[in-house]
C-alpha cells in the first residue's frame, strides 16, 4: 500500500501511512473492514467466495483454486496459473504503457486516474515488509491487527 500510495505523494512516510492504517483512516478506508467483509463472505458462502492470502497463492497456485479433474488433466489449471502469474500480468503491454483511465467520477463524466497501470505491480514477492519496517512498526501493526481481528477467526499468517 505504501509503494502504491507514493505514486501520488512521493513524500509519504511509511510511518505516517502505517499509523493511518492502524487507526483505520486510510484513503481506501479501514483495511480491516475490507478484509473481514470478504473473510466473512467466504465463511458464509465458500462455494461463491474464495478467500486466499497472497502467501497461500504463491505457495500453491494450482492447489488453491478448484478445477475439475478433466480441466486439470487437460492442462487448464496450469494455463490459468501461467496466464495469471505476476510476471505475465506485469509484462502485458497494457500494464506497461496504459493508464487507469476512464473511471467514472461521482460528479459525472470520466476522470483521469493518478495511476498508470504499472503502479499495480511491484515485486510480486511476499515478506518484503521486513526491508522497510522497523521492529517497532511491525509491533504496532501486529497490535492493531490483533485488536481489529479479535474474534473473527482470521489472521494474516494463515
Amino acid at each position: 500500500m505504501w509503494h502504491f500510495s507514493r505514486r501520488i505523494r512521493q513524500d509519504l512516510a511509511l510511518f505516517d501511512l502505517l499509523e493511518a492504517a492502524c487507526e483505520g483512516s486510510c484513503l481506501s478506508g479501514p483495511i480491516w473492514d475490507h478484509v473481514l467483509g470478504y473473510w466473512n463472505a467466504s465463511k458464509a458462502s465458500p462455494e461463491r467466495v474464495l478467500f486466499l492470502r497472497y502467501e497461500e497463492m504463491l505457495r500453491d497456485p494450482v492447489g488453491n483454486v478448484p478445477f475439475s479433474p478433466a480441466e486439470e488433466e487437460a492442462g487448464v489449471a496450469m494455463d490459468v496459473v501461467r496466464l495469471c502469474s505476476f510476471d505475465n500480468l506485469k509484462d502485458l503491454k497494457v500494464n506497461k504503457e496504459a493508464s487507469d483511465l476512464g473511471s467514472s467520477s461521482p460528479l459525472g463524466g470520466v476522470r483521469e486516474s493518478a495511476f498508470v497501470n504499472s503502479s499495480y505491480f511491484r515485486r510480486g514477492q511476499a515478506g518484503d515488509w521486513v526491508n522497510h519496517m522497523t521492529p517497532e512498526m511491525a509491533q504496532r501493526l501486529d497490535a492493531a491487527m490483533e485488536e481489529r481481528l479479535r474474534g473473527s477467526g482470521f489472521s494474516f499468517s494463515g
